[in-house]
């Protein structure tokens, strides 16, 4: 079973699904199920359930936006996925609030060459665990905020909260 709640949050609604005593998706939408189809295949097929309250989780979650902006940093999550997304989602969580890294800085920290910036990019894209796997942190070296699946004025707000220089 992965249980899920919808937090109001200032940048809007967050979608929270666990299975295991584990965060498995997060995004800003109110929309669970939606969250649920995107999940890696070896959990998709456990059934969505819809509850009040995700305990602790939970209340971790609505302290950072209340801001104890440390309160995400030890969440325990679940995301599968290869070898180099986990290594770069792992380095993600090392990005601490109120800092940012460009995406070929990311990819030095999950231990590859500047050169897989790209690769770091495509973690970002494919990372389900907003804002806990904080990829809202990276910007483009050239400037500016980049993409989000979100959208940009849920990016800055973060940004904004967490005290983080912007562009």
């Amino acid at each position: 079973m992965i249980d899920a709640i919808v937090l109001e949050t200032p940048p809007g609604p967050l979608s929270l699904l666990e299975h295991d005593g584990a965060i498995v998706a997060a995004g800003f939408t109110p929309d669970p199920a939606a969250m649920h189809a995107r999940l890696h295949r070896t959990l998709r097929p456990h059934p969505l359930r819809r509850v009040a309250d995700l305990g602790d989780l939970g209340k971790r979650v609505g302290s950072y936006f209340d801001g104890d902006l440390d309160a995400l940093d030890d969440l325990p999550v679940n995301q599968p996925g290869n070898e180099r997304m986990t290594r770069l989602w792992a380095a993600l969580r090392e990005v601490r609030a109120g800092t940012t890294v460009n995406y070929a800085e990311l990819a030095g920290m999950a231990g590859y060459p500047p050169s897989h910036a790209r690769a770091a990019g495509g973690a970002c894209a494919r990372n389900l665990i907003a804002p806990i796997v904080p990829c809202h942190r990276v910007l483009p070296q050239a400037g500016g905020y980049g993409g989000y699946y979100y959208g940009p004025p849920v990016k800055r707000w973060l940004l904004a909260h967490e005290g983080a220089t912007l562009p």
